[in-house]
């Protein structure tokens, strides 16, 4: 197959059956991968062992003595099963070799016919980070920016040319960032972004500020480099809004969805305390307090979330944006920076 060819697989959505070890998946995959593996982490040490110390054909009779008989069925089973919702899927293992070629082969015989990928995970993991590094120099990219609270991320989401990098990190990019879901690995964090970048059908990428890590990620290189270039579209929200998204998003939100009050006041005490230092022990104190009282004493959430945002975020954001200003092409509130981002897209 071709880099095109590839490309067209990872931007149509194929589902893929990913036959390598959970330990290989674990570090990383493509979207719409599913695992199912042709030997376990135990058997594929063994195996690996077996070739290091008595060669190849020694490794691939202990292959097939360990994945027989009813070992063998359940995972058959399991493959047949994923074959039948997933008709069009391809599979593939660490290089395209022995182990999806035996998938392939089992299946067949079993009267399903899927098409493997020559070169498996590794071809697929080296054309993602190929359209990650081509990508800025393909098509216009605009950032958005504004003060933390603006509801930018909230914006980018009704956008058909956005590409939401905060979404796919699992994580909102700031101290306070973390969500209820765990942060992807490296590895499939770039490939959803090198998937969603092929399926981009817009002249113009409009991206949120960001900067390089995202949690515990770092935006690709390229990506996070040509940001730092590209034209900003300035959001600017006013401060009683920006608490009131803040209010939302970080405290009501986590509530509705169950998380106990008390795990919650534990995290957002615990996301201040690292901060603590940048803030100065006199001012972490007083917004400590005010977040204890908001939870102890229901007197509401608002002080303690507008005295962080003027006493921290808005001072790091006037001094950042200080060296960007010449690089903003339009600044308002959200319906007019919607009208032109939307407008952009081509």
């Amino acid at each position: 197959m071709t880099r095109t060819d590839l490309e067209a697989l990872l931007a149509r959505a194929t589902p893929f059956l990913d036959v390598r070890a959970p330990s290989e998946y674990a570090r990383g995959a493509v979207p719409q991968a599913v695992n199912l593996p042709l030997l376990d982490d135990d058997e594929r040490h063994r195996v690996g062992l077996t070739y290091k110390n008595q060669g190849h054909d020694a490794a691939v009779a202990l292959g097939h003595e360990l994945v027989s008989g009813e070992v063998r069925e359940a995972r058959e089973q399991a493959w047949l099963r994923h074959a039948e919702r997933h008709p069009d899927a391809w599979i593939y293992c660490w290089r395209g070799g022995q182990r999806s070629e035996i998938a392939q082969r089992w299946l067949a015989a079993r009267g399903v016919d899927l098409p493997r990928v020559p070169g498996g995970f590794k071809a697929l993991r080296q054309t993602c980070m190929d359209v990650l590094a081509r990508a800025p120099e393909e098509k216009r990219w605009i950032v958005l920016a504004g003060r933390t609270g603006s509801g930018k991320t909230d914006l980018l989401r009704t956008l058909d040319n956005a590409i939401d990098l905060e979404g796919r990190a699992a994580h909102r990019g700031s101290a306070f960032g973390a969500t209820d879901r765990p942060q992807p690995t490296p590895v499939g964090f770039e490939n959803a972004l090198a998937v969603d970048y092929l399926r981009h059908r817009s002249a113009t990428v409009v991206v949120e500020d960001e900067s390089r890590t995202i949690g515990r990620l770092a935006v690709p290189e390229a990506w996070h480099g040509h940001m730092q270039t590209a034209p900003l579209a300035l959001l600017e929200v006013p401060l009683a809004v920006r608490v009131a998204n803040i209010e939302r998003e970080y405290v009501t939100a986590p509530l509705y969805r169950g998380i106990p009050p008390a795990a919650l006041y534990a995290r957002l005490s615990d996301d201040l305390a690292r901060i603590r230092r940048r803030l100065g022990g006199d001012r972490h104190r007083r917004i400590q307090d005010e977040l204890d009282s908001a939870f102890t004493a229901a007197s509401g959430h608002g002080a303690w979330i507008e005295r962080l945002l003027s006493w921290y975020y808005d001072p790091m954001y006037d001094y950042q944006l200080g060296g960007k200003r010449e690089r903003v092409v339009i600044q308002g509130g959200a319906d007019e920076i919607r009208a032109f981002l939307a407008a952009e897209g081509g």
